[in-house]
């Protein structure tokens, strides 16, 4: 028997008569879809650590209150206890920037800048004002601390405390000076040569004049930024260059409003929300001021390699094909990443579009980009520490003054890379069918810490490499889930740790001591209520799809069937839900013991363009969802006639957002394969959606109008023929209560009468009240036992 399991034998002992009393089964909706807080409990959450390695502090609310509070672990005294208010407030602030000897810590905290000296943990305040300062860096000579106040920056001396501002960017266009006209100019002249005391005083004007401009310190440069906006300020190692951002808005692009109906004063209310994809973009630039010689110029993009590629999709547009023009593509510029010695800076670059990422050396006193590594996707760029949009960096850093590493999906999953921008080699740090999930360098800059899921696509562990690569060390063994957060002084790993059939739970682990040493658990946070019901452990299977390729799922299987089968697609798309740990749907996951305790048989699918499984998987849904994505179920729905003798007349098919979105997509296009489906606050129309998602997967309405046309529902609608549900909150500002509406209308437009609208007046994208849960799986619940 395992550790974890005994763990949970003992649970269950320590609450045998407590159970007695108070049992969960037999589900129900009303039981499952309560407040979690208060009868499951609360896992540990944001865990850090204290800057003397000896606290873990983690949020947690295992009281039952109405929101989390701050709780500490004492190593020492083994010991958990509640961080009174006062004692918060005097805390460091989290995360922050370590000088290069990792012996100081810089960080904000509630808009002032701290430093905490590692030699003695004493703090010390360096601002104390009524504006924000933020993001503080140390300079390059790390004898001052450099950070950002009203988009400008700023340094203070850690000897002198001296404060000095370093740019001066304006909003607005500079004033022009006054010119005189003729006429005045003439008689200034003719006044001066006819009167000797107004010529004798200005002269003396003039050379005191002088004297006072030679008097005065010198100050940055006025930046004029009109109607921009300056993002991302930095100095330069040697204070030479300060590099920034300039983004202009297109004051063109409309926003969508969402009514809110339900309010305090009685009346509608509008709430802005977002713009819709394809509405005109920001332009992005990246400039740089010489401080030494006062000048400040914009970075040019045009020799970047393949910055005027069009993208493949066009070919199916012969009139936009050919109306190409040689024209640079708008990008990001993210950076500069400056070595430890400050002689070396690279920025990672983003194509607006998604297809490219580039990693090029940039050298500011003459402005030019060298490429090291440019990504090419003429899907879309992304993956794990990659990053799927063009606002993300993803991951990337120096191990030495030459060497650079970040991961990357060359090989079709995201990998860990190094390469020497003086050779200009480049090596793979790991390699195989799996992905870097999360990545850690070690102070002294020798090892990564790593989680991967190379062991099985539904496992995270966490591993130990060397930097050059090489065997790396499994420091993880229990099938689940591993999150990480390294103690300062390393040696010890706290570790957030799920698996299936329980909640998320505090690990300490001492790394250092001895081999395979296992995890102590510090939390107990779940409550005997919920461990008096025998939750499944869904069985991991894979699917042979139609296209060859293995999906992986999740199947709960009933002691008695009732020959029926229910289907459920996890929302965001990027998500993966197959997996051995506590799902983020932990409420569905509930509600498929009870499906599965009435006799039906549960199917969670990781279908095309899930995480967890590389590039592949992550693109099957290209210019097409709805395609690969919805013929993986109609595959699960025929596995499970095959396998498990399910009536093909009685599968329904349910699920949330994407999972909506497919739902209505599997009732309009392949209504003879599921006889009812739920759709919850789904996408009915894709060109409603937003820019950063949409735009990857079926690039712009008006560019692309056939992706958009075979991946939304609302054009497919007539095809409806079994019963559908949908369900909406209508203060929903993600996937708007428009999109139901639209569909509406096209349903009633088609005579059809087999659905119905259960709209929620207080409710967001995702659910807060538990009335709203309940109501809304009381009605799935009542669609599959009606229907199938």
């Amino acid at each position: 028997m395992n550790h974890f399991n005994k763990l949970f034998l003992f649970t269950s002992l320590l609450y045998t008569n407590y159970l007695q009393a108070q049992s969960l089964a037999p589900l129900t909706v009303e039981k499952i879809m309560r407040d979690p807080k208060m009868w499951i409990g609360t896992s540990p959450s944001d865990i850090t650590w204290g800057d003397d390695s000896k606290t873990v502090y983690f949020n947690w609310n295992p009281d039952k209150n109405p929101s989390d509070s701050l709780y500490a672990y004492s190593l020492a005294g083994k010991k958990i206890s509640k961080v009174a208010p006062a004692d918060r407030r005097r805390m460091p602030g989290k995360n922050g920037i370590y000088n290069r000897a990792r012996s100081m810590r810089l960080y904000e905290k509630n808009g002032d800048i701290f430093i905490v000296n590692y030699k003695d943990f004493a703090i010390r305040q360096l601002t104390n004002t009524t504006e924000r300062e933020t993001s503080p860096v140390f300079s390059g000579d790390e004898t001052a601390v450099i950070f950002e106040r009203t988009n400008n920056l700023f340094s203070i001396s850690l000897t002198s405390g001296l404060v000095s501002q370093l740019t001066d960017f304006k909003s607005g266009t500079k004033k022009p000076e006054s010119q005189p006209g003729g006429q005045e100019k003439f008689l200034k002249a003719d006044q001066l040569a006819m009167f000797e005391v107004l010529k004798e005083r200005k002269d003396k004007k003039d050379a005191g004049k002088k004297v006072t401009e030679a008097d005065k310190p010198a100050r940055p440069k006025e930046i004029y930024l009109g109607d921009k906006n300056v993002t991302n300020p930095q100095a330069s190692p040697d204070g030479r260059f300060v590099t920034y951002g300039l983004v202009q808005m297109d004051k063109s692009a409309k926003s969508t409003i969402v009514p809110n109906y339900v309010t305090e004063s009685g009346f509608t209310e509008d709430i802005p929300a977002r713009t819709k994809v394809g509405a005109p973009a920001s332009e992005n630039e990246f400039w740089v001021y010489d401080v030494k010689k006062d000048t400040a110029r914009k970075v040019s993009t045009a020799d970047i390699p393949g910055i005027y590629d069009k993208p493949d999709y066009l070919k199916d547009y012969p009139k936009l094909d050919t109306a190409w023009k040689k024209k640079e593509r708008k990008v990001i510029f993210h950076g500069p990443f400056w070595s430890d010695n400050g002689q070396h800076a690279v920025v990672v670059i983003r194509s607006l579009d998604s297809k490219d990422r580039w990693i090029m050396s940039f050298d500011p006193a003459t402005l030019s980009l060298k490429l090291l590594d440019r990504q090419r996707d003429e899907a879309w760029i992304g993956g794990p520490g990659v990053g799927g949009y063009p606002q993300s960096a993803g991951e990337i850093g120096w191990l030495d003054d030459q060497t650079i590493y970040f991961q990357s999906e060359a090989t079709g999953y995201s990998h860990l890379y190094a390469f020497n921008i003086a050779t200009g080699k480049k090596i793979a740090l790991t390699s195989g069918k799996f992905e870097v999930q999360n990545v850690v360098l070690s102070k002294d800059k020798k090892t990564f810490y790593l989680i991967t899921n190379e062991v099985h696509p539904g496992e995270q562990h966490v591993y130990r490499m060397p930097v050059t690569g090489g065997a790396r060390t499994r420091l993880t063994h229990t099938p689940g889930a591993h999150e990480m957060t390294l103690s300062p002084d390393e040696k010890t790993l706290a570790i957030r740790f799920s698996q299936s059939t329980a909640p998320w739970e505090l690990y300490l682990l001492d790394h250092t001591t001895e081999k395979n040493v296992k995890p102590v658990q510090i939390t107990r946070s779940v409550s005997a209520e919920f461990f008096s019901y025998p939750w499944r452990e869904a069985k991991v299977v894979t699917i042979n799809a139609g296209d060859g390729q293995d999906i992986y799922a999740r199947v709960y299987e009933p002691k008695q069937s009732n020959g029926k089968a229910v289907i459920f697609v996890h929302g965001a798309g990027y998500l993966q839900n197959a997996h051995k740990w506590w799902s983020q749907y932990f409420r569905e996951y509930m509600f498929h013991n009870l499906l599965t305790d009435k006799g039906y048989t549960v199917l969670d699918m990781d279908y095309r363009a899930s995480s967890g499984y590389g590039r592949d998987w992550r693109t099957g849904i290209y210019r097409f969802m709805g395609g690969k994505d919805l013929t993986d179920h109609t595959d699960g729905a025929q596995w499970l006639v095959k396998t498990y003798g399910v009536d093909p007349k009685k599968i329904g098919i349910y699920g949330g957002s994407y999972g909506g979105f497919i739902t209505l997509m599997a009732l309009f296009t392949t209504p003879d394969v599921f006889t009812a489906g739920a759709a919850l606050r789904p996408v009915t129309d894709w060109a409603a959606y937003n820019q950063s998602y949409t735009a990857n997967i079926l690039n712009e309405p008006q560019a692309d109008s056939l992706a958009y046309r075979k991946s939304s529902p609302i054009y497919h609608a007539a095809g409806l023929k079994n019963n559908l549900l949908i369900c909406h909150g209508m203060v929903d500002v993600n996937v708007h209560y428009q999109d139901v509406v639209r569909l509406s209308q096209r349903l009633i437009e088609l005579g059809k009468n087999n659905w119905e609208l259960a709209s929620y007046p207080m409710e967001d994208h995702g659910f807060v009240e538990a009335s709203s849960w309940t109501d809304e799986y009381k009605r799935i619940l009542k669609l599959f036992e009606e229907k199938l």
